[in-house]
């Protein structure tokens, strides 16, 4: 039998520990956290919550508790290229971030991962509070480690007035960012507003300086608007205090031919991802876009690659489980915005 020395036991130990600390297996100069495949799950620790159990996840998204009739969704774990994320541990987080604010600022795609990791953090015996404005942002407190889950709602992130003109979207002004410099962590998100027609969209103009324009295309608005938020950022915030993020572009599953699906109208009655490790549809335009501001900054926020990962889960939406319209754009909860949080949670401890 191999015998090894006091000093490589201890060696070892300690590699191991630290690896697991880093919330990362595997080579981390090969690992790529959004590079990856979605895989069965076969310890059986997924989910990590039950969406009917928790007390902050919006009943639209609670899709077993609205009837959903399959499960498979839930068992499925986020597999990056090059390494492996360690499982979610919400005690170790409550404890790093004792006495923290953990904002999102966004449409509600922020918060869904706002509520997700709310959900990750919960437990019966864990003293909480919430608080809701009526313009729909809140605040889940924790009390025994003073840690607070922020959610504001800012859709376009930039100001929205009104003129005598309307609805005037001002893409080179922030003038309501005052809360945010509380935080100490931010992931912003700003892309599904912007892509809204008709009935649903909600500016009539925009503006930048003294110019009112009418009419724009769509991703030179929303870059000048990002360029702005981004401005703020490096005005605003302390790369010392404060860590920044950007939750990428999540996808919509309301075409089956985006996905190679002839004939399949959208994400209803969808049960499985997508196989592999790529998306045989298009790219989202506004991920340049992203991707393009964020390396101009002079601090670069960390950027939430989620596009892929959530493309290839065309099974996680509510779909028509959502207690009222058909809903292809947001996830399920339990599901998939608790692997985003996983990332963030591995990005935290070790980037």
């Amino acid at each position: 039998m191999l015998k090894m020395s006091v000093w490589t036991v201890c060696f070892l130990l300690v590699y191991v520990l630290t690896r697991e600390v880093s919330g990362v297996y595997g080579d981390e100069r090969s690992c790529n956290l959004f590079r990856g495949r979605w895989v069965w799950d076969e310890t059986g620790s997924y989910p990590m919550y039950k969406g009917s159990e928790c007390p902050f996840v919006n009943p639209g998204l609670n899709c077993q508790g609205n009837g959903r009739p399959d499960s498979m969704y839930l068992n499925f774990t986020w597999q990056p290229h090059g390494c492996s994320l360690l499982r979610f541990n919400g005690e170790d987080f409550l404890r790093r971030y004792k006495g923290k604010k953990i904002m999102f600022v966004g449409d509600s795609l922020s918060s869904n991962q706002a509520q997700s990791l709310a959900c990750m953090l919960y437990h019966p015996g864990r003293r909480y509070s919430r608080n809701y404005t009526p313009q729909g942002s809140y605040t889940y407190f924790f009390y025994d480690h003073g840690v607070s889950i922020m959610y504001q709602k800012n859709g376009f992130l930039v100001d929205m007035v009104m003129e005598e003109n309307g609805r005037v979207l001002k893409l080179d002004s922030i003038s309501r960012g005052g809360r945010w410099e509380e935080a100490d962590i931010l992931i912003f998100n700003s892309y599904h507003w912007w892509v809204h027609s008709g009935a649903y969209k909600t500016w009539d103009y925009y503006r930048v300086g003294e110019k009112l324009y009418k009419d724009m295309a769509i991703m030179d608005a929303y870059k000048i608007a990002l360029t702005t938020w981004a401005r703020w950022v490096d005005s605003n915030t302390n790369p010392k205090k404060t860590r920044v993020f950007f939750q990428g572009i999540s996808a919509v599953h309301y075409d089956g031919k985006d996905w190679g699906a002839l004939g399949v109208e959208n994400c209803n009655g969808q049960t499985q991802p997508i196989e592999g490790f790529s998306y045989p549809g298009k790219r989202h335009p506004a991920e340049q876009v992203v991707k393009n501001v964020i390396t101009k900054m002079r601090s670069p926020a960390y950027l939430l690659d989620i596009t892929l990962l959530t493309q290839l889960r065309k099974d996680g939406h509510p779909s028509k489980y959502a207690g009222g319209m058909l809903d292809c754009s947001h996830w399920c909860l339990a599901g998939v915005p608790d692997t985003w949080n996983q990332i963030l949670y591995t990005i935290l401890l070790k980037y």
